[in-house]
């Protein structure tokens, strides 16, 4: 097996897999030959390199076989059904600090997104109304009343810091998806026709969303306490010098953030 670069989904950490931490193996069907031809089953299954999370992702597929003469075995071919054993959805791990609402919203959109796209999409379009309401401090009766009023605040300068007009421009590009469009004006916890791959727009919508407003400004919070925290440990440090402290006390004057 040739060594792979992969993410974990459940620690978002990348690495390189090897044969070390990767198991792979394919299995002819023994039963004669279906609709699909001959066919087998194969599983996969790595383990997380990343010693606080040391998990196992395990994914098992239904294919075609082929019969490989220069080998003399049965080898995968075409993928005919696919399931993901562990983690059950590819959802991403989302930081705590997003509010457990539209986390968990999140996370049931993706797990059941093949299995019920239009549950997923009302999840998704939930996910969305309640990060526009969080977020942005609007609230209105519907969804579409809503994003109307975030593109006034954009067009007026008011809307929060990191929702670009870009932002926008995502959110209507998914609204024009098929059905997405119509669905926007109705009542969001009303469950309607959607097919996987709008289902799957949404989710991508509100993955973007959540970096681009949660983690952006999480970030941008953290780089601002860093730096007003240099610049009193740098206060306290001058200011002590020049009334002779000592180190111990420097030290706490510096911890207290306080000359």
């Amino acid at each position: 097996m040739s060594n792979f670069q992969w993410t974990c989904p459940y620690c978002d950490r990348d690495q390189m897999v090897t044969d070390s931490n990767h198991h792979y193996h394919f299995s002819k069907l023994y039963f004669g030959k279906t609709d699909d031809g001959d066919v087998g089953i194969s599983c996969s299954a790595v383990r997380c390199l990343n010693e606080t999370c040391n998990e196992a992702t395990l994914v098992v597929q239904y294919t075609k076989a082929h019969y490989r003469s220069n080998c003399g075995d049965w080898v995968e071919n075409e993928p005919l059904q696919r399931w993901r054993l562990r983690p059950e959805s590819a959802s991403i791990v989302q930081p705590e600090y997003i509010p457990s609402p539209l986390r968990e919203d999140y996370y049931e959109s993706c797990l059941i997104r093949d299995k019920s796209p239009k549950a997923a999409a009302t999840l998704a379009r939930r996910c969305l109304q309640g990060m526009i309401r969080d977020f942005c401090g609007i609230s209105k009766s519907r969804l579409i009343d809503e994003i109307k009023e975030l593109e006034k605040r954009i067009e007026d300068g008011k809307a929060p810091k990191g929702v670009e007009p870009e932002t926008l421009e995502a959110i209507d590009a998914v609204r024009n998806i098929g059905n997405i469009g119509a669905h926007m004006e109705r009542d969001i916890d009303l469950i309607v026709d959607v097919d996987p791959g709008e289902a799957q727009a949404l989710i991508e919508l509100i993955e973007m969303l959540f970096q681009e407003w949660y983690v952006a400004r999480h970030k941008r919070e953290q780089r601002l306490a860093n730096v007003k925290l240099i610049a009193a440990e740098k206060k306290a440090v001058l200011e002590a010098a020049k009334l002779q402290k000592t180190p111990k006390e420097i030290d706490h004057i510096a911890g207290q953030g306080e000359p």
